[in-house]
């Protein structure tokens, strides 16, 4: 029997780099070649090959070929949704800390 907590805890790991989080947030309405990315997340080819192979292999991205160019775009997009919650846990976190700093300075 699949475990749902195993599953779940791939795709948290997937999404466990900033690189990545990065990719995701560009990728977020949109299909982008892979020189596109290069670009608008200052990354090189190197390293947004490493972390497409991730997200493709772990079903986040899916890739398309069309001549020489390589697209990648997200496979669903409720993965923004997810990200944004998360974004907003860590602002509301944050600012949490802030006012409990105010008040004990």
């Amino acid at each position: 029997m699949i475990d749902i907590y195993n599953l779940h805890a791939e795709i948290c790991k997937t999404l466990a780099s900033p690189v990545r989080l990065k990719i995701i947030n560009t990728l977020r309405d949109k299909k982008l070649s892979a020189s596109d990315l290069i670009k608008k997340i200052n990354i090189n080819k190197v390293s947004l090959s490493q972390h497409m192979a991730i997200l493709v292999q772990k079903g986040v991205v899916i890739s398309e070929r069309s001549g020489k160019k390589v697209f990648y775009q997200l496979r669903d997009t409720e993965i923004i949704k997810a990200c944004d919650i998360m974004r907003n846990v860590l602002i509301n976190y944050l600012e949490q800390n802030k006012n409990i700093l105010k008040k004990i300075k």
